[in-house]
């Protein structure tokens, strides 16, 4: 693995930061923080792998689908509640609190999106 900085990806990866901040602020429900969150989130994890390393794009997308799979099957099996977590804030947003196969669907579709988006541009250098 190569590490190199790429400014491109890091702000996309600040600005998608920004933008789940943003969600879990001001929305408590609905499409957007519920689902178009979770989409995101896999998107913004790729962006800062792809800020400062020059793996794979397919390998990136896999790694990052794989870790936010194994936190919503962590979920599954009760995560907060073994950690004696269940009432922090905090980690209820960051490791989630119930289990969703719509949850599963939108992080497939960002690591997807994350790599036909790289390809997309890549093509038009």
């Amino acid at each position: 693995m190569k590490l190199k900085f790429n400014i491109k990806y890091f702000t996309a990866f600040v600005i998608l930061f920004v933008v789940e901040v943003l969600i879990a602020i001001f929305l408590k429900g609905g499409f957007i923080r519920h689902t178009f969150g979770d989409f995101l989130i896999v998107v913004m994890l790729y962006a800062l792998i792809k800020a400062f390393t020059s793996i794979d794009n397919i390998k990136i997308a896999l790694s990052v689908l794989v870790f936010a799979y194994t936190i919503e099957f962590l979920q599954l099996a009760n995560l907060l509640d073994f950690l004696n977590m269940k009432g922090n804030r905090l980690a209820t947003l960051i490791l989630g609190s119930h289990f969703s196969i719509g949850d599963l669907m939108a992080y497939t579709l960002g690591a997807f999106c994350s790599v036909c988006i790289d390809k997309k541009q890549s093509n038009m250098t």
